[in-house]
């Protein structure tokens, strides 16, 4: 990884927009502090699009789409996604009704017979607002250890699941995309090309549910605290950690669109 003082401002003249990760990426151990959502008022001001690509439940993005200023919300990694539509919060599913209230089923039997065999995992305080997936808190309020984490991921996986880590949270969910994927399929429902995309939104993230994002976008940002297993690491990083880290980025965008 390249220090973000390297990145060309060639490279930053072209980016239409940003997406970016909320948990200890935007976050400060949970709290958006002042001069962090400064910064993203000031992206907005400055004419970037401003997406945010989180792990966090459908409810939460859905409110917070209402409230700050960016054009989307992407929420349950990659598969529900949320943006005002004239003066309304619209949801825009990766599937259909049906399709969601079947994966609701064998999701909830999943939960329950993994709870069963696992009783040392505790539930992410955050479940009552997910509509896709299913949530393990691992490093949030609770420290869930390795072999716990890869038992419950076996144990998923046997049963046709998929399973995603983030810095704080092991999620379960029958959809089928990714970070990546879903922010990508909300960019081409607004007629943004794919491929054109990848080079014109930098990303910005810290652990490992991210690496989609990092292995998709051309400029790929990770801040200091970075953590987990990639298969393509971000191109560059950050001195500081968290919502510095994101500052420390905005601050360097800003100085290029000035």
């Amino acid at each position: 990884m390249l220090p973000l003082s390297s990145l060309p401002s060639a490279e930053i003249a072209r980016l239409r927009g940003l997406l970016f990760d909320l948990d200890d990426t935007l976050f400060d151990h949970g709290r958006l502090a002042e001069r962090t959502y400064t910064a993203l008022s000031t992206l907005a001001d400055a004419g970037f699009e401003l997406i945010a690509v989180t792990g966090r439940p459908a409810r939460y993005g859905e409110l917070l789409s209402s409230m700050w200023p960016v054009q989307a919300i992407v929420t349950e990694n990659g598969a529900l996604a949320f943006r005002r539509e004239a003066g309304r919060v619209v949801r825009l599913d990766t599937v259909d009704a049906d399709t969601r209230a079947e994966r609701a089923v064998r999701l909830a039997e999943l939960v329950l017979a993994a709870r069963a065999a696992m009783p040392e995992l505790v539930p992410a305080d955050d479940t009552w607002g997910r509509l896709s997936d299913f949530a393990f808190d691992i490093g949030e309020h609770e420290r869930a250890s390795e072999s716990s984490i890869a038992r419950a991921v076996q144990f998923a996986e046997e049963r046709g699941a998929r399973t995603t880590r983030s810095s704080v949270h092991l999620h379960y969910t029958f959809d089928h995309h990714d970070k990546a994927s879903g922010v990508l399929a909300y960019l081409s429902g607004r007629g943004i090309d794919p491929t054109e995309a990848r080079f014109r939104y930098a990303f910005v993230g810290d652990s490992q549910n991210d690496a989609p994002c990092f292995a998709a976008f051309h400029t790929s940002v990770g801040v200091q605290n970075l953590a987990g297993k990639f298969s393509l690491p971000p191109r560059y990083q950050t001195r500081a950690q968290s919502g510095a880290g994101f500052c420390e980025l905005a601050e360097r965008l800003l100085a290029r669109r000035r």
